[in-house]
């Protein structure tokens, strides 16, 4: 049976920890969360001026290094001859940002009672995401004022509709956080706090991320086929509850599962309708794998091919999504836009990241546990039969980062995970 740690909020805002969490805090304020990463890019030169042969006994760090290889030498191969050379290179210049900001997560979080601080300080910085969704879906108004009239928007404003991405991939921590201190019965009350905002962001694509990070809660704690259905009746029990108040309660919410219902028509156009225009996007996107299947367009150079590829009628030229007439902004799938952007062999290079984060998990072992949270957000963010951000945006780029420094973290923290307490953080 495990353990569960008394919390202190005192260890979780203590250095060197908070420039590692205190970037998610700074997430829906803008270019702020470059503070964070610039914090981090110092502590970790001090580290090297230091302890210059600091890798040589972390297999964390060294694993992270492949992993951002893989996901950084991809981008920096579609640059060769990109589209748009000028966005290309500098946003593999940008990527190396993300090297030191995971090897600082690696160095700085080498026991399990700051791994702990770690997770109960973004557990508490995103429950508090959530408690302001609440008051802006109830009361109109929250810490960022008025939500988007068809979205909630919550902390992350009106014009920036990202709320629902980051409380689902997010929310592992929060889940994680209420189990341990107050157990199942915390763990399905952070359930409902959360999915609240999440059915009320209007994004379908967060629905289904939600929903895996609920299915693997589930099997954690069920352990058997036979429980873990007990546990999936009672999650759909709560989902149809919370669905239908929020039916009958949100207008934003009841048009976007009409929007969604549509797809029942039959007709490709309604498959494209409920989509919002993704099979457009789709399409275009397998013209530009066609032309360019070796390295792609070009890393973020997506949109300044679009036109090429894209028929005159497309409804994303004509809307000027990208607030120039461009076309869409990114393929909205992950596959394909690795495919679009860095090629087959971006594509050859995300794969052996993914053969190698895979095999570091298997041999894990016992620490499978501790980087349990780091690991269900990464397989919702990844997960491959979903729409999706850009990874190679700036905003949902660093997210990814963050995680995957974290989770290489966990991959390799010192001292025992159930017996770590979070108040002896040093």
């Amino acid at each position: 049976m495990p353990t569960f740690p008394a919390f202190s909020l005192r260890a979780a805002l203590r250095s060197p920890l908070l420039p590692y969490w205190l970037l998610i805090g700074l997430l829906p304020f803008g270019r702020s969360a470059e503070v964070a990463t610039c914090l981090c890019l110092v502590g970790t030169g001090l580290l090297f001026a230091r302890h210059p042969r600091a890798l040589e006994d972390h297999a964390g760090a060294r694993l992270l290094l492949w992993l951002l290889g893989g996901y950084i030498g991809a981008a920096l191969i579609s640059a060769v001859d990109s589209v748009a050379p000028g966005k290309s290179w500098a946003t593999v210049a940008a990527l190396s940002r993300f090297v030191p900001l995971g090897l600082y997560a690696c160095f700085a979080i080498r026991r399990a009672e700051k791994l702990r601080a770690v997770y109960w300080a973004v557990a508490i910085t995103v429950a508090l995401w959530a408690v302001d969704a609440w008051m802006q879906a109830v009361a109109g108004l929250g810490l960022r004022g008025h939500s988007d009239p068809e979205r909630l928007s919550g902390i992350f404003g009106a014009e920036n509709l990202k709320l629902g991405p980051a409380l689902s991939v997010l929310s592992p921590f929060v889940l994680w956080a209420a189990r341990e201190r107050w157990r199942q019965l915390g763990l399905l009350g952070a359930f409902v706090l959360l999915l609240g905002p999440i059915l009320l962001s209007g994004s379908r694509a967060s629905w289904l991320c939600y929903g895996l990070v609920g299915l693997a809660f589930a099997w954690r704690e069920a352990r058997a086929p036979g429980r873990f259905m007990v546990w999936c009746a009672a999650g759909a029990i709560i989902l149809g509850l919370a669905g239908a108040v929020a039916w009958k309660t949100s207008s934003r919410f009841q048009a976007r599962v009409e929007h969604t219902l549509v797809v029942f028509q039959g007709s490709n156009a309604a498959l494209d309708t409920a989509l919002t225009g993704r099979l457009d996007i789709w399409r275009t996107s397998l013209k530009m794998i066609e032309a360019h299947p070796v390295n792609g367009v070009g890393v973020r150079a997506y949109r300044y091919a679009y036109r090429q590829f894209a028929p005159p009628s497309d409804h994303f030229l004509t809307a000027e999504t990208c607030g120039e007439g461009e076309g869409a902004c990114h393929a909205h799938q992950l596959l394909l836009e690795i495919l679009t952007e860095t090629g087959v062999i971006g594509l050859f290079l995300w794969l052996a990241a993914a053969v190698l984060a895979l095999r570091a998990w298997h041999r894990a072992g016992p620490a499978r546990e501790a980087m349990f949270p780091a690991s269900v957000a990464l397989m919702a963010m990844l997960f491959p039969l979903n729409t999706h951000l850009a990874f190679y945006s700036a905003w949902w780029g660093l997210l990814f980062a963050w995680l995957l420094g974290l989770w290489c973290a966990a991959l390799a923290v010192h001292g025992p995970w159930h017996s770590a307490r979070v108040g002896d953080a040093a």
